[in-house]
């Protein structure tokens, strides 16, 4: 009890500290969490290994990719985003290259790393819940993740100083179309917008959400008896696929995936459903809370010394994926004639997912790409497993 006394008030303090600090922000909630696990674990102050944290990855992890699925509606994300959608996948083509090229570069020299491919190239594309499905699925050791969470979370926020950077880069708004830029530009020559209140009115009219108990039982509720169908059937197409070649080996590692499982169930029932499921409040909130309680949890084991030793080439790793879709992104996007602010927010989505990239289009006060990156960001946790296992399963 105590135990989960210290997880859950970590995490709660997490989520105060990135609200209230900027320099957290950058960083991340999940990520302060991971610190101080590390840090509590380090000194002794807590366990590296207990029946708690087991509880986290054999339930609290599950549960939470419906959570995190409930608002993917299929059909509505091609109907708003389909633009966005489109240069959104060229980029996720563009992480899995980065993916291959970084492995077979670095194969010789990094511990479980047909694992880690399989992470990045999730978290990449999708988020910290893909992560999470793929560490799981490749029995990666917890150390191992939480240097790759280091590496990960680290670029991932330099990248976005880059990101913010380029739309304010001459050359880039020569070879590019940049509409947005230019109307906010325009608007500020004539009439001052605060873009401040602008942003927090956006945010009160579209994510105000109501705290209603009925909500998160329904929520939990759903989430259980998805993971439980899943589970079942996952264990049905594993028995019954044999694997006597790599195609039969990598089939069954799909079909009998219960993380994929999970996610197509969601996807269907949050597409068929979507009337009943948008009624329903707080699933992502939910959701990411338990992301907040798996991060601590997997910094329990970290040790800092394996950590210094394992992180810089991880960091190459994360390096190589996150440059080569951004090379992807930024020459598909000029050949198809995607314009500057569509680039940026798309690749944001594969690397940061739907919040960061909806941060970075509200900051930057391109209020109509709000909505639909969203959506776009949201569809990565969707596919995110999938190009993961693929990756990891050819790979192995």
């Amino acid at each position: 009890m105590a135990l989960w006394i210290i997880i859950i008030f970590f995490s709660i303090l997490s989520f105060i500290i990135e609200r209230k600090l900027k320099w957290a922000s950058v960083i991340s909630a999940p990520v302060i969490a991971l610190i101080f696990a590390m840090i509590l674990s380090n000194f002794g102050i807590i366990p590296t290994e207990a029946p708690t944290y087991n509880i986290v990855w054999n339930y609290i992890v599950p549960i939470s990719i419906p959570l995190l699925l409930m608002k993917c509606d299929i059909k509505k994300i091609w109907k708003e985003s389909g633009r966005l959608l489109i240069i959104f996948l060229i980029g996720s083509f563009g992480t899995t290259a980065g993916t291959l090229t970084a492995y077979f570069l670095l194969k010789n020299y990094i511990n479980e790393i047909e694992g880690v491919a399989a992470m990045i190239t999730g978290t990449y594309i999708g988020g910290t819940v893909n992560l999470m499905a793929l560490a799981d699925t490749f029995n990666v050791s917890e150390k191992t993740i939480s240097a790759v969470t280091v590496a990960d979370n680290f670029l991932m926020a330099l990248y976005f100083f880059v990101l913010i950077s380029i739309s304010s880069i001459k050359i880039f708004r020569i070879i590019y179309k940049h509409p947005y830029i230019d109307k906010i530009e325009e608007n500020n020559k004539t009439n001052k917008i605060n873009l401040e209140y602008k942003a927090k009115e956006i945010l009160e009219k579209n994510y105000k959400k109501y705290f209603l108990i009925r909500d998160i039982i329904i929520n939990i509720a759903v989430s259980f008896i998805i993971v439980l169908i899943s589970k079942h059937i996952a264990n049905i197409f594993s028995n019954f696929i044999p694997i006597n070649n790599i195609f039969l080996k990598t089939f069954n590692g799909l079909l009998g995936n219960q993380y994929l499982i999970i996610t197509t169930i969601s996807i269907i029932c949050a597409s068929v459903f979507k009337n009943i499921f948008n009624k329903i409040n707080l699933s992502q909130e939910t959701g990411t809370f338990f992301i907040y309680l798996f991060f601590f949890v997997i910094g329990c084991p970290a040790s800092l010394n394996e950590i210094i030793k394992n992180s810089p080439l991880l960091f190459v790793f994360c390096l190589i994926a996150i440059f080569i879709n951004m090379v992807f992104t930024l020459v598909f996007g000029k050949i198809l004639n995607f314009n500057l602010e569509e680039i940026i927010l798309s690749s944001n989505a594969n690397i940061g997912g739907p919040t960061t990239a909806t941060a970075m289009a509200i900051s930057k006060g391109w209020f109509e790409l709000v909505g639909p990156i969203m959506l776009v960001g949201v569809f990565g946790y969707a596919i995110g497993t999938y190009f993961g296992v693929l990756i990891g399963n050819l790979l192995i």
